[in-house]
């Protein structure tokens, strides 16, 4: 207890710099957090995805579509127990700045393959029964105060013209990392009107989805779906839903290396400041340290003195940067809406936060701590004049 109390005094003997070096600590941590989960909010997609489906696309790209015929030989395929499908809709509610995923879908094949939407079973029904109706998740309702009855009018850009939905339904995630910022129609709807005003378009699908019974034969499923469609007009890549996702972060990749840069180099910009803290606090109590030796104080206490105070003042700084991490992690998922659907901080950032903290602190005080153990009793004595 004396020990930590001559700590405490020591750290705020100079109350203006140990705050300053403070501030600059709760900034550095803080900044380290945010930019840490930007980047775990661009792979959440990934985390969220289920190893019991896959995704059957165009071989060429995702902007070229597949026959709706391809349903009925896929679920002949071994392997595979259930088969579904999507259109991406691409609609604009009010302004463009208002993005938010739109998906046309088989709703009963559909949603038997996302159990993790869980939303009444009266909601459901009325979805099915209602060609017109639409889902969204709680995120997205929350987002616009949009209640089951509420019109929402979508401008389509990729199939032009006014289109309007009834909310039918509002679906809850399973846990903390399922998608709640998604829309999904009928896609008998969009197919019907599309067969009227572009033939050549109709009965067309986006994406395949897969349900499969065992996780490890993923490949051989895949495989076997690619082979089947091979040499045909429209061939197919076939893969797993996290393979699928991570093909829209690797899009970003040099971006997302650079974020984690930053949020290194910021920490390190913090350690730098920090040395030279404890540098000149050394200096300062050079006759102190040099007073304690004398009287009979190992050189090992008074390298415990320096790094005490110096993982003190981390301490401090760190939790509080650590701490005001998380309202300023909801404020960012507010403002950013549904850009990131899932804004986190996770266990690990908090755990790397507070290591990053405790290495600032360690280091810090390395270099003085080593300097003031060799000391020479004499020369610090006469420092003092």
């Amino acid at each position: 207890m004396f020990v930590f109390r001559l700590l405490l005094k020591n750290a705020f003997r100079h109350k203006l710099r140990t705050a300053l070096t403070m501030v600059g600590l709760v900034v550095a941590i803080c900044a380290f957090g945010l930019l840490r989960t930007i980047v775990d909010a661009w792979h959440a997609g990934v985390e969220a995805s289920s190893s019991t489906r896959l995704v059957t696309r165009s071989n060429i790209s995702l902007t070229f579509a597949l026959p709706l015929n391809y349903a009925q030989r896929l679920r002949a395929v071994e392997g595979v127990r259930q088969v579904s499908w999507a259109n991406w809709f691409g609609g604009v509610y009010i302004t463009e700045r208002n993005f938010f995923p739109q998906f046309a879908v088989d709703p009963p094949s559909y949603l038997a393959l996302y159990p993790e939407y869980r939303l009444s079973d009266e909601e459901k029904l009325a979805f099915f029964r209602d060609r017109q109706g639409a889902l969204v998740g709680r995120q997205l309702a929350e987002k616009f105060g949009w209640k089951i009855g509420d019109q929402i009018p979508l401008r389509g850009t990729i199939y032009p013209g006014t289109w309007t939905f009834t909310l039918r339904g509002i679906w809850d995630g399973a846990d903390a990392k399922t998608d709640e910022s998604q829309l999904l129609m009928h896609w008998n709807y969009l197919n019907e009107s599309i067969r009227q005003r572009f033939k050549g378009r109709a009965d067309q699908v986006g994406v395949y989805v897969l349900g499969i019974d065992e996780p490890n034969n993923a490949a051989q499923v895949s495989q076997r779906v690619d082979q089947l469609f091979a040499n045909s007009l429209a061939e197919t890549l076939t893969e797993t839903e996290a393979a699928f996702q991570l093909s829209f972060v690797a899009m970003s990749e040099a971006i997302l290396t650079a974020v984690q840069a930053v949020s290194f180099i910021i920490v390190i910009i913090i350690m730098a400041v920090m040395a030279n803290t404890m540098t000149m606090t050394a200096r300062e109590r050079l006759a102190e340290y040099a007073t304690l030796k004398a009287l009979g104080f190992s050189p090992g206490f008074v390298v415990r003195l320096l790094f005490g105070e110096s993982l003190l003042i981390a301490a401090i700084g760190g939790g509080a940067g650590l701490a005001l991490t998380f309202p300023l992690a909801a404020a960012f998922r507010s403002a950013a809406g549904t850009l990131f659907p899932i804004f986190q901080v996770s266990g690990l950032t908090t755990a790397l936060q507070l290591l990053a903290a405790l290495v600032v602190g360690a280091v810090a005080a390395a270099w003085p701590a080593w300097r003031m153990s060799r000391i020479d009793i004499v020369a610090g004595l006469r420092h003092v004049g």
